[in-house]
């Protein structure tokens, strides 16, 4: 039997377990399918704190790994594939294997949509990226381009013209989804150059590795051209991490955890963590805070009961 067991081995999954495991809760941290999260993926982190000039993304995250290991903390490679929080102890199926667990911290994090080019993924860290927030600094007086057709689209472009020389958005269709005040801050920032019903089909690197320009097609006329640009942010949402527990946990209609107040859930003992609930900052910081915070009441809740 678990006392405690954490899904997701990001920067939430990681600083939950090193919290449950000073707790001495011995907390058993299932993988993911994406081990590490977000951060794996990245390949420079400038705006975690402590790190004058900044940490690899993945050496941050293993490195909160191998702490929380030290304190007692137990690492599974696998993938929750079911969930039944109907009683406790609660039971998960990982890998088609079930365990038991008394306590649950979700912190599946919520996994970027992408264009899935081929070209695209192979230059993820290495030109193309998902967080403006994250990566905008790295592209000053260069040519940014945003892929996307929503808020965050028309958010992540407007932010990106303090740091870019131009900021192309570009979208598949001639209509946003994007609030209409939105639309209208991005026609008024003359930084900004807006193309419509347009695709992106390749992207290109240069001898470096790094994203040198795209292969652009208008859908409506057919035409192929090339255009020049340094950094590509793909803003066409996120999917959170949340299958197993339709259902069970009160999910929104995005599907992302709703809060029952701090790091509960809607089923007491189960709490939740990180990007998995948070859809407003998305940053290793605040992911960190929200591990710690479930840890926290994981802790409490069983000290309350008596473990």
């Amino acid at each position: 039997m678990n006392n405690v067991v954490i899904i997701g081995s990001g920067c939430a999954g990681n600083t939950a377990a090193i919290y449950a495991a000073r707790a001495n809760l011995k907390p058993l941290v299932v993988a993911g399918h994406e081990p590490g999260g977000q951060l794996s993926i990245t390949s420079m982190v400038e705006n975690f704190p402590g790190f004058p000039v900044g940490v690899n993304g993945p050496d941050l995250v293993e490195n909160m790994k191998q702490q929380a290991i030290h304190f007692g903390a137990d690492y599974h490679d696998g993938t929750v594939m079911e969930a039944d929080l109907s009683k406790r102890p609660f039971r998960l199926n990982i890998d088609g294997e079930w365990i038991e667990t008394l306590t649950l911290i979700v912190a599946t994090g919520a996994s970027a949509r992408w264009l899935n080019l081929p070209s695209e993924q192979r230059l993820i860290g290495h030109g193309v990226s998902s967080c403006a927030t994250c990566d905008g600094f790295f592209y000053r007086d260069k040519e940014i381009m945003v892929i996307g057709g929503g808020d965050t689209a028309m958010e992540e472009a407007n932010f990106l013209t303090r740091f870019g020389r131009r900021v192309t958005l570009v979208h598949r269709r001639d209509s946003f989804r994007a609030s209409k005040i939105m639309v209208d801050r991005i026609n008024a920032n003359p930084k900004v150059e807006l193309i419509t019903n347009t695709v992106v089909e390749e992207v290109h690197d240069g001898p470096e590795g790094f994203v040198i320009g795209v292969t652009l097609k208008n859908i409506v006329t057919g035409e192929t051209y090339r255009r020049d640009v340094d950094g590509l942010f793909i803003a066409i949402g996120h999917i959170p991490n949340t299958k197993p527990f339709v259902g069970q946990l009160d999910l929104d209609e995005e599907g992302y955890i709703i809060s029952h107040g701090g790091a509960r859930t809607n089923i007491t003992g189960v709490f939740h963590a990180g990007d998995v609930q948070d859809k407003v900052y998305r940053q290793a910081v605040t992911a960190a805070g929200a591990g710690c915070m479930a840890a926290i009441e994981a802790e409490r809740f069983l000290e309350a009961e008596g473990h």
